[in-house]
């Protein structure tokens, strides 16, 4: 178990708010990004720092909005109100920080997947006068690269970064180029989460005959992303860093430490040893149900979900030869934060480009009307 170099740098960046605002809120310049997942409804707020960003205020809460979509495709009234209740709540937020210099609010898996997600998204703009973007799951698996990028450690060319959400899973292969640029070399995405496979296998202790089925059905997704990109050598090798985004990852992080509560700082840039995962995987499988609900990093809304993604879990680690992975609480919110604000710092980078030419211009008509009035002169006599 050890911490990259730079995660002390990164947590002085990503400085989070405990209540309320926090008491350094940077420049001024509110980003905003809301990530709409199929189990959670996530905000966050930040102002730009010189190698990162400094998060002024968060905003999370389980709605389960793809729940029951496994039966017809379906996001159900039940869900649609709690999540909409959430996003209400997102909207008070961003009004009490505005002005908001530049925001985009994503929606994934069970928008991607639901019949009726138009109609939801048409609704949540009526009420909550908020404007969602269904994104495709290339660009989820983009943004959750993006995201983890101050994690990665430098002296090691590629990574593989892997985000379990509700309704479905991403996994990533990046490359970073000798520029300093995060290159996604190719991606997969296994048409299940923690909602969706809770929902499928509903025993709370999930069988042992269920866990295998998803250990065995992500190994064959995998087996297609693997004979292209012939990623088990240079795992073996160790020339790829393996990072695990996503709250089952977290909670494993939180549980092999011991937490009595769940802290982000002690958790975010943990590496651990495969060997590590595993064991702490068999201890929340024998807490049982009962255990995982009252254990204060897992508790009841993450009781069942957390057993189905440590299923997912073993799947991909069970697959290539991994020894360790970095956990990462971050992903997809913060991809889009770094993403606005590299891309805001482009522009003021043009900006200054340009302004050196006009003193330029004003100097060669003063010299050109200099010579007009000479030859003017000239002329005259």
């Amino acid at each position: 178990m050890r911490k990259w170099p730079d995660r002390n740098r990164a947590a002085s960046d990503f400085k989070l708010s405990v209540s309320g605002r926090t008491a350094e809120t940077g420049n001024g310049e509110n980003y905003a990004a809301i990530d709409l997942g199929t189990n959670s409804c996530r905000l966050v707020i930040a102002t730009p720092t010189p190698s990162s960003f400094r998060i002024v205020e968060t905003f999370s809460k389980i709605t389960r909005l793809g729940e029951g979509i496994i039966n017809n495709n379906e996001l159900s009234h039940t869900a649609i109100r709690r999540t909409i209740n959430a996003l209400r709540v997102c909207a008070g937020v961003l009004e009490e920080y505005a002005p908001i210099i530049k925001a985009r609010y994503v929606a994934t898996a069970a928008c991607r997947r639901a019949k009726n997600c138009r109609y939801f998204l048409e609704l949540v703009k009526k009420e909550t006068g908020l404007t969602i973007e269904t994104i495709s799951s290339q660009e989820e698996a983009r943004l959750a690269v993006v995201g983890c990028i101050p994690l990665l450690n430098r002296h090691i060319k590629r990574a593989l970064v892997f985000d379990i959400g509700g309704g479905s899973t991403e996994v990533s292969l990046a490359r970073m180029t000798n520029s300093g640029k995060t290159v996604i070399e190719g991606y997969v995405s296994l048409p299940y989460g923690v909602v969706t496979v809770a929902e499928a296998f509903p025993n709370h202790d999930m069988t042992d005959l269920a866990y295998a089925t998803i250990i065995e059905r992500t190994h064959k997704i995998l087996a297609g992303f693997e004979d292209k990109y012939h990623i088990s050598e240079a795992v073996a090798a160790q020339e790829i860093q393996v990072l695990g985004t996503s709250g089952t990852v977290t909670v494993l992080g939180a549980v092999h430490l011991n937490l009595p509560r769940y802290n982000r700082s002690a958790v975010d840039g943990l590496a651990l040893s495969v060997h590590d995962v595993k064991k702490t995987i068999v201890k929340i499988r024998r807490m049982g149900d009962e255990g995982r609900r009252k254990h204060a990093c897992i508790g009841m809304q993450k009781a069942d979900l957390t057993i189905a993604g440590c299923a997912i879990i073993e799947g991909l680690l069970s697959f290539w030869p991994i020894s360790e992975i970095t956990i990462a609480d971050r992903g997809i919110r913060e991809g889009i934060l770094l993403d606005m604000m590299h891309a805001e710092k482009q522009k003021k980078k043009a900006r200054k480009k340009f302004r050196p030419r006009y003193p330029f211009i004003k100097k060669n008509r003063r010299r050109f009307n200099d010579n007009q009035k000479i030859q003017e002169a000239v002329n005259d006599k």
